[in-house]
Parts: C-alpha cells; structure tokens; sequence
C-alpha cells in the first residue's frame, strides 16, 4: 500500500501529519533525528558505549513508546524502544515517515534454528519471512485478497551492505561470530514451538517478531532499513527460551550485545558526520 494513503487514510478523520507523529511517538516531528536505532526492548542503558542518552518525553509509562537522543563526539541519534510485537513497532516505523528519520537500524534479541549459530553470536538478516499479522495492513490496498503471510520482506540494500561490512570488520577483530540470516517473524512466543519444523522447511535459521513487518514499513515510508540481531537462545539445541540456557552463555551474550553492536551501530552513523 502507498504509505501517503495510509497518511491520508487517518487525516481523512480529522488528524494532522503533526497529530499523527505525537500520538504514535509522544515527541514532536523536529526532536527526531535523521538517524535512529528502533528496539523492541532493550534501553539504552543496555548499550551504554553508545553515547549520552537524554530522555525526550515528559512521562515515563511502562506501557509507551519511550524515546533518548544520545549523543557520541559529535555524532547524533535516537534511540526508540516500542515494545514487543509487530503492531507496535510497525506503528512507529510508520510514524518515522512523517519525521526528519532517513536511517533506521532495527537492533534486538533472535532466536537461533541452526546448530552453528550460538547464543552470543550476531546475525544480520538478508531477508525476513512475514509470520505476523500486522504487515498484511501495509502488504496490498485491499485486505482480502492476496496474503502477504510467508511473503520475504528485505532490508534497504545499501545500508544492509554496510552494516554487514562494519560489522564483519568488527567482529572479526575481537574474534565474534556474524552470521547472515534468514529470519522468521513470528506473532507468537509460546505456539511457535509448534511450528518449527515448517518455519526450518521455509530455510529460515533465526526467529523473531518484528524484522518482517519493520523492513516492509520503513520501505514504504521511504526510509533505509537494516537489523542487527543478537542471538539469545537457539531452540534446535534445547536452549530455548522456556530452558536449557547457561549463565555463562547469557553472560557472554550480555557482554557481545553490550560492546559489539553499539561499536557497529556508530561505525555506521559516523559515516555520515566524516561526509
């Protein structure tokens, strides 16, 4: 679906542009910059290396997006955590559209369906297979129809290129796996497990919820798109979610989420500050 007919599908009920972006983001437009980290949960406190983060909204529920600028020798960002789920991170991708937003790094937890992808381990996804509802409101004009379930949803090509670059360069050097990845976007935690055999016939080696329904909204709101995962469990070695993980391997992971991905993200937003 064109992205200006979902704009204009809500300003058709009286909305503005402006309305639009305060209520799906609780900021105005002009406090957000041209480029920004999009997670499902975690906070910047969790990759602190990234830079100084100053809270922009003037309340703090538990239940809203919540948004920082952070700000690294000269080198700006925003950082938004939206919750889990495709609807909500859709709904702010969405929202981007409609702000300064012109790159957009999606960063977050994937589960691994592959003996070789280890937890700890980073994965960046070349492409993510549409397992959620959310992305059949933006997929086609009509809902009935076409389906855009099972569909492959992809990254912005040129930032893609470039993130896997930083990030081969930087994981290399401390001796990090990366893995490119073929993602399942899922609705669903607890009924997936169900379901793993047919999401690993579709040749998929990661899970996770959002990627699908992010990569497709970012594109149609004009806006570059890459992810970068870090493995947090792998359910094909007994080491899901529900059990079997050690703490030496969370620990681990702990430390790769911390002080790798942060070192990518800010080779990649960098770049635009040497220019």
């Amino acid at each position: 679906m064109n992205y200006q007919d979902l704009v204009n599908g809500i300003k058709k009920y009286g909305s503005s542009e402006r309305d639009i972006c305060f209520s799906c983001l609780g900021v105005s437009p002009e406090q957000i910059n041209r480029d920004v980290i999009i997670a499902p949960w975690w906070e910047p406190r969790t990759l602190p290396s990234l830079g100084n983060a100053v809270y922009l909204k003037t309340s703090y529920d538990k239940d809203a997006v919540k948004i920082w600028n952070i700000e690294n020798n000269g080198c700006n960002m925003t950082y938004i955590k939206t919750g889990i789920g495709a609807p909500v991170l859709m709904d702010t991708v969405l929202a981007l559209g409609l702000t300064p937003c012109e790159r957009l790094i999606f960063i977050g937890s994937v589960g691994s369906l592959d003996q070789n992808i280890s937890i700890g381990d980073i994965v960046i996804p070349e492409y993510s297979i549409c397992g959620d509802g959310a992305s059949r409101y933006i997929s086609f004009d009509l809902l009935k129809g076409k389906d855009a379930f099972g569909s492959r949803a992809y990254p912005d090509k040129t930032l893609h290129a470039s993130l896997m670059s930083a990030a081969d360069g930087i994981c290399s050097a401390k001796n990090v796996r990366l893995h490119v990845g073929r993602t399942f976007s899922v609705d669903t935690i607890f009924a997936q497990y169900a379901h793993i055999d047919e999401i690993l016939e579709m040749g998929c080696n990661t899970i996770e919820m959002e990627t699908a329904s992010a990569f497709q909204a970012a594109g149609s709101a004009g806006i570059s798109i890459a992810a970068i995962f870090s493995v947090s469990d792998n359910t094909v070695t007994d080491k899901s979610l529900m059990s079997g993980r050690t703490e030496q391997e969370k620990t681990y992971r702990r430390q790769v989420r911390g002080e790798i991905i942060p070192e990518i993200i800010l080779k990649i937003f960098e770049s635009r500050r040497a220019k």
